[in-house]
C-alpha cells in the first residue's frame, strides 16, 4: 500500500529524547505494516517472533501487510501461554537470528501478547547488543500496557519477570480488529489495566468507563479507539517522566503486588489471567486505602463495583485457584521485584483517580487486611 493511502492512526508519542518513538492505534493496521515500518527496514527484510494462536489467526494478514512494501519476513512461532517466557525459549530466539544472520540493523517484530512481546525486547536488547524491534501486540492488555515502556523480561523460577531490562521498540502498531478474535475472558483481563488508568490519575476518563465500558468491552469502533489512545497517552506520559520506574513510574503498579502474589500463589496457572489478577488487585488497593483511612469507603466500593460491573473478580474469596492464604500471599509480596531492604511499597488512594505511591507498607497489618477479605463469602 502507498504511503499517500494509508488510513491516518491515532497516534501517541513517547518522549524520551533519542529514543521517542509513535504509538499507532486504528483498524487495518497490519495490512499496512510494512508502509509504516519501510522507514527501519534496510535490507527489505524483518525477523518475526509469534506463538502458535496468533499466527494461526493473523499471520497471512501480517506476511501480506509486509508483502505490499516488497519486505519478506523469517518467522518463529513459540507455544501459546506464559510457559513460553523463560529462559530456554529466550536461548533458542536468540540462536534462531543469529543462524539466519541478523544484525544490530535488522528488526525484529513481536507479534503477539504480552509474553511474545515480554520476550521478544528481551532477545532484541541481547543480541547484538540491541537490534531494532517493533511492537504489533494482538490483547487489549498488550496494547494498552506491556507493549508500551520498553520493560521486557522472561520470568524465572523465584517469580516473574525477575530477569528483564529496559528497551524501547522503534514503534507499536496496535490494531484494534485484530482484538475481534480475542475470547471474552481475555478482553475483560485487557479492560482491568484500561480501568487502572483511570484509577491511578484521571477520574474524568474512570467516568467515562463508567458509562462507556460496555461498549469498549463490545469492541465499539469509537470506543475501543477512545479507550486505548487514552490509555496509551497515560502511560507514555507517565514514561517519558520516568523511564526506569525510579519515581512516578512506579504508579503504573497499581493493583499490581497483590495481583502478582496472587499469581506467583497460584503457580502463573492459566485459570488467572494478569489483567485478572490486577483487577482483584485493584479492588484490594482500594480497600487497603480506606481501612488506612486514606480514601473514603464509599469510594473505595464504588470503584469495586465499577471493576465488577466489567466482570472482573472484586472478593479474594472467590479468586480462581483458592483457597489462598494470607500468609503466603504476604510471602509473596515480599519477592515482588519492587520489594527494597525488606520493605513493599504499595500503590494506594487517596480516592478515585488519586492514586499515590505508599513506600513502606506494615506486612502485618497487611496480611490481618487479607485475612479479613478472605473470610468474606
Amino acid at each position: 500500500m502507498d504511503a499517500a493511502t494509508l488510513i491516518e492512526p491515532n497516534r501517541v508519542r513517547v518522549e524520551l529524547d533519542e529514543r521517542s518513538y509513535d504509538i499507532l492505534i486504528g483498524a487495518k493496521l497490519l495490512a499496512q505494516a510494512g508502509a509504516y515500518l519501510s522507514e527501519f527496514v534496510k535490507q527489505k527484510r524483518v525477523f518475526i517472533l509469534s506463538d502458535e494462536t496468533v499466527w494461526g489467526l493473523h499471520g497471512e494478514t501480517l506476511k501480506a501487510g509486509l508483502s505490499a512494501s516488497d519486505i519478506a519476513s523469517v518467522e518463529k512461532i513459540l507455544p501459546a501461554g506464559e510457559g513460553t517466557k523463560n529462559w530456554t525459549e529466550l536461548g533458542d530466539a536468540i540462536d534462531w537470528l543469529l543462524e539466519n544472520g541478523a544484525g544490530r540493523d535488522d528488526v525484529l517484530i513481536a507479534f503477539g501478547g504480552g509474553v511474545i512481546g515480554d520476550l521478544t525486547g528481551l532477545a532484541a536488547s541481547l543480541l547484538k547488543r540491541g537490534m531494532q524491534f517493533v511492537q504489533i501486540p494482538t490483547t487489549l492488555l498488550a496494547q494498552v500496557d506491556s507493549s508500551v515502556g520498553g520493560k521486557t523480561a522472561v520470568n524465572a523460577r523465584h517469580g516473574k519477570n525477575l530477569v528483564g531490562a529496559f528497551y524501547q521498540p522503534r514503534l507499536v502498531l496496535a490494531d484494534t480488529d485484530v482484538l475481534s478474535t480475542l475470547p471474552d475472558r481475555e478482553r475483560r483481563a485487557g479492560y482491568a489495566e484500561i480501568l487502572k488508568y483511570g484509577l491511578i490519575n484521571d477520574r474524568t476518563f474512570f467516568d467515562w468507563l463508567a458509562d462507556h465500558g460496555n461498549k469498549v468491552l463490545a469492541l465499539d469502533p469509537e470506543s475501543i479507539a477512545e479507550a486505548v489512545a487514552i490509555s496509551c497517552r497515560s502511560k507514555a506520559d507517565i514514561v517519558a517522566q520516568d523511564e526506569r520506574e525510579g519515581g512516578v513510574r512506579a504508579l503504573l503498579n497499581l493493583g499490581h503486588t497483590f495481583g502478582h502474589a496472587l499469581e506467583a500463589e497460584n503457580s502463573y496457572r492459566a485459570n488467572l489471567l494478569h489483567g485478572e489478577a490486577v483487577g482483584t488487585g485493584m479492588v484490594l488497593a482500594l480497600r487497603y486505602s480506606a481501612r488506612l483511612g486514606l480514601m473514603s469507603r464509599e469510594d473505595a466500593e464504588r470503584g469495586a463495583a465499577i471493576i465488577a460491573e466489567s466482570g472482573l473478580i472484586t472478593e479474594l474469596s472467590n479468586v480462581p485457584g483458592g483457597p489462598y492464604r494470607a500468609d503466603a500471599l504476604v510471602a509473596a509480596m515480599q519477592q515482588d521485584k519492587k520489594a527494597r531492604a525488606g520493605r513493599v511499597p504499595l500503590i494506594l488512594a487517596k480516592g478515585l483517580g488519586e492514586a499515590f505511591i505508599y513506600p513502606d507498607a506494615d506486612l502485618s497489618d497487611v496480611q490481618v487486611f487479607l485475612q479479613e477479605e478472605l473470610q468474606k463469602s
